[in-house]
């Protein structure tokens, strides 16, 4: 017998053995105070993420819904309980059931009330990537990589914009409400500062009011995000700095009375800084005539901001971008792509048109971005934001611009858009239901009209059902639709309102959930003609 016969006889006498079952040794738990960083980080990670993964899908059958079912107190006291109770190596799956539990789900075609969008589960992938690295943003040697990548991230955006990407600047931001602080911001510093001649950022805002200085003025519209004047408040300005500008029916601001706001400030020897044009209002998604705005800006002086946090998310679709024709004409936009952008929060955009404009924001820190580190290469973001600490936002964003590009991700946009069109649609149809306007972009307004005759004419009536209504689905867990009111005074002003950015809800979704809003309106509507004959 050869060699070679002899092992595969041996072979085949004696196989190798697995050890039996229970000899295999159960994976070693991950030590609490394991990192997620360095070669063994993904290691520590793994488990982990099995079991964050299970408890979310528990947590998702648990609720049963786009919202678990209960008053608020009552998951205030569950989420108390699961608080105070014993900690331990199951924390981690008992807190985040309770969390997915516990949370609207934006994926469940009846949750469809705020600019809160499902995410893409690739964008929320790299945002893992982000948190287990944790790169700051606010110097070179903390986020080598991501600092480039932002870098040419908001060199893409503001080309989409319409801004020559060579000329402009920007930074990630936390969203719409501190992008408008820092348009209005700039915005203060450099057109306040040019007509008193000096720094507003190191001698502060003079009072206007002591020493003769025109009072300083920012215009927008009744509809524009009440950031704005929380801004104008921040900014030593005063919220009664800001001049209400009407809309019309659709909540798009009305030129000729922009005009007519900037001539009467002149008038009086006010000082127009600026001007907050809306992209994208949070209700209609209305559009305010960009171009317009843009001229009445320049004839006065005054800085162009314009906010299309929401509505920015058009410049993705060949459909939808020309209404926002004239955005490149702002001084600066604020951009959210947490919202028409299927990224999880924050993911803000801030982009100025020209860096110059940036001047009074740069700052240097010696730990930080000392002058000969810049000089001999090492680039700093840090005098291109109001924070310091700041994580690496841009990095999901740029892998989902990367998967899907900008037609995939503009097909998502007009799917949405063709979703309000169908709630519209379906609501005028149906005689209790009553649009507001037509779909702008992904958001549709209506309310509920009751059926019986004794309340269908009384507005205070209609406001209290449209109102109840609402807060009857969240008791049961049914749905989630947002509630708003128009602009004006008195009764008659509520209205409900989906927004729909959830691309994988089917138009039968939204006729559902419409609906289930037409049920629990004639439900309120009989409990309150009980009350009233009581």
């Amino acid at each position: 017998m050869t060699p070679t016969s002899d092992l595969r006889d041996a072979a085949v006498a004696d196989p190798p053995r697995a050890d039996p079952p229970s000899a295999v040794a159960p994976p070693a738990p991950v030590p609490a105070d394991a990192l997620s960083g360095g070669p063994r980080g993904a290691d520590a990670l793994e488990p982990l993420l099995r079991t964050v993964l299970g408890a979310l899908a528990e947590g998702a059958v648990r609720r049963g819904g786009p919202i678990a079912a209960g008053r608020p107190a009552e998951l205030a006291g569950l989420v108390a309980r699961e608080f105070d109770a014993p900690g331990g190596e199951d924390a981690l799956h008992r807190l985040t059931e309770l969390l997915a539990h516990g949370s609207a789900d934006p994926a469940d075609p009846s949750c469809a009330a705020h600019l809160h969008c499902p995410p893409l589960a690739v964008a929320v992938a790299a945002d893992l990537a982000v948190s287990a690295l944790n790169p700051s943003q606010d110097s070179w040697d903390q986020a080598p990589a991501a600092t480039s990548l932002e870098t040419l991230l908001l060199e893409e955006l503001a080309q989409l914009v319409g801004y020559d990407p060579a000329e402009a600047a920007g930074v990630l931001t936390s969203g719409g409400t501190e992008s408008n602080l820092m348009g209005l911001m700039l915005a203060r510093d450099r057109v306040l500062g040019r007509a008193t001649s000096g720094r507003i950022e190191l001698g502060g805002v003079p009072g206007w009011k002591l020493d003769g200085t025109p009072r300083p003025r920012i215009f927008a519209s009744e509809a524009a995000h009440f950031s704005v004047r929380r801004a104008a408040a921040l900014l030593g300005l005063g919220e009664e700095a800001v001049v209400t500008v009407p809309v019309d029916s659709t909540l798009r601001m009305d030129p000729e009375a922009l005009a007519a706001a900037l001539d009467t400030a002149v008038r009086r020897g006010e000082l127009p800084v600026a001007v907050a044009a809306t992209a994208g209002t949070t209700d209609t998604g209305a559009i305010d005539p960009l171009r317009e705005c843009a001229a009445l800006a320049d004839r006065h002086g005054a800085w162009l901001h314009v906010d299309a946090a929401y509505g920015g998310g058009a410049l993705l679709s060949d459909r939808l971008a020309p209404l926002l024709d004239g955005i490149a004409l702002a001084d600066s936009v604020s951009l959210d792509w947490h919202k028409l952008g299927w990224q999880p929060a924050a993911a803000g955009v801030f982009l100025v048109r020209r860096a110059e404009t940036y001047a009074s924001l740069a700052r240097r820190a010696a730990y930080l971005n000392p002058a000969d580190d810049e000089e001999a290469g090492y680039p700093s973001l840090l005098g291109l934001s109001l924070r310091t600490t700041r994580r690496a936002d841009a990095f999901k964003i740029a892998v989902t611009l990367r998967t899907l590009g900008r037609a995939g991700l503009g097909r998502l946009v007009d799917t949405c858009h063709d979703l309000a069109r169908s709630a519209a649609e379906t609501a005028r149809a149906h005689p209790q239901l009553e649009p507001h306007c037509e779909p702008v972009l992904t958001a549709f307004v209506f309310r509920y009209l009751p059926e019986d005759p004794r309340l269908a004419g009384r507005a205070d009536a209609i406001d209290t059902i449209n109102a109840r209504l609402r807060r009857g689905l969240l008791r049961a867990g049914r749905a989630v639709v947002g509630r708003t009111e128009l602009p004006g005074d008195g009764p008659g002003r509520v209205r409900l309102k989906l927004t729909l950015l959830n691309p994988h809800t089917t138009p039968a979704d939204v006729a559902g959930l419409l609906a289930t809003v037409v049920t629990a309106g004639r439900a309120e509507e009989e409990a309150l003609l009980r009350g009233e004959a009581q």
